[in-house]
């Protein structure tokens, strides 16, 4: 019983980080997922032809994949969310181009 309690312990103490890696970025998990809306609502739309809504995604892809990796030693540094909200800035910036450039499908 005490070896459990004991593994329990340790078990937390190790996974302690890793889920705080995770609550750090919560401004950037939303905004990717709002990102991710304005994609499908634009190719609903018509306003995303195929091509684009690729693009976007593949984008958004990238972004999440660099979150990994940031997020891959169990901190998110101050310097890597700002990398992160730079790149949600560009692709936010890519997205509302696309849907308001007069190509449909």
């Amino acid at each position: 019983m005490k070896k459990m309690i004991t593994a329990i312990i340790l078990g937390a103490f190790v996974l302690a980080p890793v889920a705080q890696a995770g609550n750090k970025s919560p401004g950037v998990n939303k905004r990717e997922h709002n990102q991710v809306k304005r994609i499908k609502r634009g190719a609903k739309s018509g306003e995303l032809t195929r091509r684009e809504m690729h693009r976007l995604a593949h984008e958004q892809a990238h972004i999440r994949a660099k979150e990994a990796r940031f997020k891959a030693d169990g901190e998110l540094t101050k310097r890597e969310r700002l990398k992160l909200h730079r790149d949600l800035n560009r692709s936010s910036r890519h997205i509302y181009r696309q849907k308001h450039d007069g190509q449909s499908r």
